[in-house]
This record gives structure tokens, sequence and C-alpha cells, in this order.
């Protein structure tokens, strides 16, 4: 029994060490995007404009689609050429634009915030419904739509920003 009792702890500890990390404290599930509130007219045209990049190739700093786009590049390149709104900066600068909003809140149009590089607001991407968003990922890829629910970003999402209402 004495011998048994350490092994116990032991592969306890063991277990615990390769268990998965429990999921951010602000659940992310389909159920999170049932009730969401029409798009204005703007918020429409910036997601028009979004989807419009679909496929652009990535590039580190990139600013515009000929070039190729980072995160931050695709945002504010959407931005300008939407409605006209300059903003500049990279994901954790963009961060601090316009009010947070919930994530049950989240509107077509609206920022969302990742930490996919171990530091805070390190990407970003623009909702577009439904529990879509688009972003620049990295540089092996390009423009592309996922899902918030998927496992990677909800572990990932950080905060909602709007800036457009």
């Amino acid at each position: 029994m004495k011998r048994i009792f350490p092994i116990a702890i032991f592969l306890l500890a063991i277990a615990g060490c390769t268990s998965v990390p429990p999921a951010p404290a602000n659940r992310i599930s389909a159920d999170t995007f049932q009730n969401e509130r029409e798009a204005s007219p703007a918020a429409q045209e910036v997601a028009m404009y979004a989807l419009m990049l679909l496929k652009t190739g990535y590039r580190f700093g990139g600013k515009n689609p000929e070039a190729g786009l980072d995160c931050s590049g695709m945002v504010t390149y959407v931005y300008r050429e939407a409605v006209g709104m300059p903003l500049t900066g990279n994901a954790a600068s963009l961060a601090r634009e316009g009010r947070e909003v919930s994530i049950d809140q989240l509107r077509t149009g609206d920022l969302v915030l990742f930490n996919t590089l171990g530091r805070p607001f390190s990407h970003i991407g623009i909702y577009l419904g439904k529990g879509e968003f688009i972003h620049a990922p990295n540089s092996r890829g390009q423009v592309r739509v996922d899902k918030l629910t998927n496992r990677y970003w909800a572990q990932r999402f950080e905060m909602a920003r709007t800036l457009l209402d």
C-alpha cells in the first residue's frame, strides 16, 4: 500500500501535465451567435470589402492587396476603403480603437482580437456574422474565413471591439 500511494500521486501529476488546457472563461459556442442584431449598411460594406480580399496572399507588414496583407494591414485597408476610416498600427494598437463589445454582442464589421503569439492582441480579424471572421492568418496562408468556435481560435480569443456605432 505504501508503494502504491506515491505511484498513484506520480501518475496523477503526469496526467495533469498532459491534459488539454481548459476553455477560456468566455466560452464560445454556436449558441453564442443565435441572436445577432442586423448589421448597419456601413458594417455590411466592411464585410463586403473584406470578402473581396479572400485568397489575397500574406505578407508581414503588408498594407495593400497587390503586395500582400498581414492581419492589421487587412483591417486598416478594409476600413479605409469601405467606410473612409483612417486606421493605423498593428493589432495591439487597433485593440484600443472603438469600444469593447462582449462576444454575444458581436455584429458584422466588429474587430476580433486574439493572442496567437503568447502576447496580448497579437492577431486581429473582422467579424462577418454567424460566428465567422475573416483574417490574414500567417506567412503560410492567405486571407480566409474561419469560425470563432474553432477550438484554436476560441482558446485564443481575447476581445472584440466595435468601430461603427
